[in-house]
């Protein structure tokens, strides 16, 4: 049995990490086959996922730091002889609404490395000028060529997003400062940049196109976050007590290769948990950015489809000021992860994204509610729980035309969402799944008409809704029989209750409610 250790909770700095007695995964494999595989990388990953301490350890380690990779993977295979000089940016802290505040905020990290580094800066000059000057100057005080990373390298943007004129203006001063990379390429020894969001490089890095991304690259899929191996050998003192299921189930399910790569845990949540005990959202509360929500909504997203959507590589990387595409947003900021890649015609890559785990699933549809034009939304959770705890079906009809009874008409006659048939199956599926349960869509790629199984308590309920002008048609339950959406539950010695559900697009109302118990 490993020792009990600390819980590195918001530790990102590698010396703090290995000499603090805490719990430390090694990730130098991956680091070891980085710097002699390339020199120029490009990661992206979602927030809290442990990119500022993947490029502090690059730091230390190519700063020659011998002492703190004792045991690691890398320590016999490294040459601890030669000291790099090394350039860290990291936009991580404050806000920059203007290009003023930003040019400020790049002048002084480029005065800090200086002063770290012992480069002169001996005349006045632009932005570019300094950084191409640093680089240059520590390369010719060391005799070694230069290490650049840069954290959270999108961070500006990302902070303006929701103010496209200022966010045009502040990428433009990134890209003034990032185009210098491609001239000095002669002076530096590696290169790496990390963000959440991939905004392309003809907007942002200006020909430097020699950047490999790694976001999606296989080899690299757990270079960031735990794997179930790390939590079962690292973490295994903090195990005790709690359901390793329900652990597996809350908080791992990130993929950034194919199926057969490993998926991750968020450390974030992982360690949280470990040290509170209770399972939480914990990285859904730490910082939703409102702005996602809002555009979902104004997109009349259809929140089933969202457990299996479809999507092109290049869509995944079309995260830009002028233009982001939804897949790109829920994928590049970890509300959605990969499920599946296929190569049905040789290089044409087809991506399947779904939520990575309960804590997601749960917490967006949560979080999405109130823009489906929900009111009250934790009362009404508390009321279909208490309804599904008693496996009350009568009770379950009546909640759900409350429910409908409820949505304000100004807001069906002011969102745009109104005019999706979807709405009604969105309302429907979200609010189950904002409680966290146990669900499968079954057939998410007909607006409107969508197959939705739901498990608790050991019962099953197997749903299809149907859209009707006014009056039912009694298509919805004949549906589920007819098709046999029950067939795979059989078998279970469980209830299993098939359900057919019919909305009037007049009335905006359940205006049937079929059950039949197998």
């Amino acid at each position: 049995m490993p020792q009990k250790r600390n819980l590195p909770i918001g530790i990102q700095t590698f010396a703090d990490m290995v000499s603090g007695a805490y719990y430390y995964v090694d990730k130098t494999p991956h680091i070891h086959r980085l710097v002699t595989e390339g020199r120029y990388y490009f990661l992206s990953r979602p927030r809290r996922f442990g990119k500022s301490l993947l490029l502090d350890t690059l730091r230390c380690l190519f700063e020659g730091r011998e002492e703190l990779f004792r045991g690691l993977y890398v320590e016999s295979r490294w040459d601890w002889s030669v000291r790099y000089p090394v350039v860290i940016l990291d936009f991580g802290g404050g806000v920059a609404a203007t290009r003023e505040a930003l040019d400020a905020r790049i002048r002084d990290q480029l005065h800090w490395n200086r002063e770290r580094l012992g480069v002169s800066l001996d005349r006045q000059t632009d932005i570019p000028g300094e950084f191409e000057a640093l680089i240059r100057g520590a390369h010719a005080r060391s005799g070694e060529r230069v290490v650049v990373l840069i954290d959270e390298y999108d961070k500006p943007i990302l902070d303006n997003i929701t103010e496209p004129e200022r966010a045009r203006v502040v990428r433009e001063g990134l890209k003034n400062l990032y185009s210098v990379l491609k001239t000095v390429d002669a002076h530096l020894q590696f290169c790496l940049l990390t963000g959440v969001s991939k905004f392309s490089k003809v907007s942002l890095f200006s020909g430097l196109n020699n950047l490999r991304d790694i976001t999606l690259s296989p080899a690299y899929s757990d270079i960031c976050g735990y794997t179930e191996a790390d939590v079962d050998s690292v973490f295994l003192p903090e195990l005790s007590g709690l359901d390793r299921q329900e652990i597996r189930a809350w908080y791992n399910g990130y993929r950034w290769g194919g199926v057969d790569t490993p998926s991750v845990y968020n450390p974030f949540d992982l360690l949280l948990l470990f040290q509170e005990r209770r399972f939480a959202p914990y990285w859904f509360e730490s910082a939703t950015p409102t702005f996602l929500v809002d555009l979902l909504s104004e997109r009349g997203v259809f929140t089933p489809r969202l457990e299996a959507m479809q999507t092109e590589a290049e869509l995944l990387g079309r995260f830009d000021v002028d233009g982001i595409a939804t897949e790109a947003l829920l994928f590049q900021t970890g509300y959605l992860t990969v499920h599946a890649v296929e190569e049905p015609m040789t290089g044409y890559w087809l991506y399947t994204l779904g939520y990575p785990n309960r804590e997601v699933e749960s917490s967006l549809n949560q979080a999405l509610l109130p823009a489906l034009g929900v009111p009250e939304s934790p009362r009404q959770r508390l009321s279909l729980f208490r309804v599904l705890q008693a496996h009350d079906l009568d009770a379950l009809e009546v909640h759900f035309k409350a429910l409908f009874a409820s949505l304000p008409h100004d807001w069906y006659r002011n969102n745009p969402i109104a005019r999706y048939e979807g709405h009604y199956a969105s309302v429907f599926y979200s609010h189950f799944a904002a409680l966290g349960l146990r669900i499968s869509v079954e057939d998410s790629s007909h607006m409107g008409k969508v197959d939705m199984a739901v498990e608790f308590g050991g019962h099953v309920y197997v749903f299809e809704f149907k859209v009707v002008e006014q009056v039912p048609q009694g298509r919805a339950l004949q549906q589920i029989k007819d098709k046999g959406y029950a067939d795979k539950y059989r078998g279970r010695g469980q209830p299993i209750h098939l359900i057919g559900v019919e909305f009037s697009r007049e009335q905006r109302q359940v205006v049937a409610f079929e059950v039949e118990t197998a």
